[in-house]
């Protein structure tokens, strides 16, 4: 921009060209230091992420721009706000970190956190591809742990022990089973239904005594449907 010829005069041949921009006083700060050999500003924040980001592509500052997209996707950023990270990876057309970013948004609802200023400016098509993913996850995740899925050798001495008993499962899977479906709906990932704590509120709940024993009876099973959910599509 400083190249570009200005208009001389002798009035103004002591005054230090003046180059307007639209940009604040904040992001053209920021954006200089990262273009300095200096080291690079800290972000304390995915708020003020956007108009820097913005402002380096629109200068065309290619490295600025491979920092911020790596500042984008940092491990603490997926982890506190993968929506945020989302909706800014839209906004700027980055595919790629929008993927990443919608892999880590499947541990929140994200029909009932907070709304996050950046959504404002990604398309119905974006959001859509979003909740496809979180919908289409879920209903795949409920159908692997389905009743009709389970070994029939898995019993509860107990609670499977009557005649008209005998065929179905254990009382504590059908207490896990309907909690599991209802996580899976808000969040379908993993994690949480297959943790001892999970696991262990719903053989409470069943209200059998020894439905304990056929949990560590059927493990291997359980292990087996962990890893049949975590194979399931887990971006956009």
């Amino acid at each position: 921009m400083f190249t570009l010829p200005q208009p001389s005069s002798p009035d103004t041949d002591d005054v230090k060209p003046v180059i307007p921009v639209t940009e604040s006083c904040e992001v053209m700060t920021t954006l200089l230091r990262f273009v300095y050999p200096l080291p690079d500003p800290h972000l304390s924040s995915l708020d003020e992420f956007g108009p820097i980001l913005d402002a380096a592509i629109k200068y065309d500052l290619q490295n600025v721009i491979s920092t911020l997209r790596r500042f984008l996707c940092s491990s603490e950023n997926l982890r506190k706000s993968p929506m945020q990270v989302y909706a800014i990876a839209c906004r700027f057309d980055l595919e790629e970190e929008a993927q990443i970013a919608s892999s880590h948004t499947l541990s929140f609802n994200i029909l009932d956190g907070p709304s996050d200023e950046d959504l404002k400016y990604i398309s119905a098509w974006h959001y859509r591809r979003l909740l496809s993913l979180h919908h289409t996850r879920s209903k795949n995740a409920q159908e692997i742990i389905d009743p009709t899925n389970c070994p029939p050798e898995i019993k509860c001495m107990q609670c499977n022990s009557a005649f008209y008993t005998s065929h179905g499962q254990p009382k504590w899977y059908y207490d896990w089973e309907k909690q599991a479906k209802e996580e899976l709906a808000v969040r379908p990932v993993s994690d949480v239904i297959f943790s001892m704590d999970f696991i262990a509120k719903a053989t409470k709940a069943s209200g059998c005594s020894r439905c304990s024993e056929s949990v560590f009876q059927c493990w291997t099973w359980l292990e087996q449907m962990k890893q049949k959910m975590d194979a399931l599509p887990t971006t956009i």
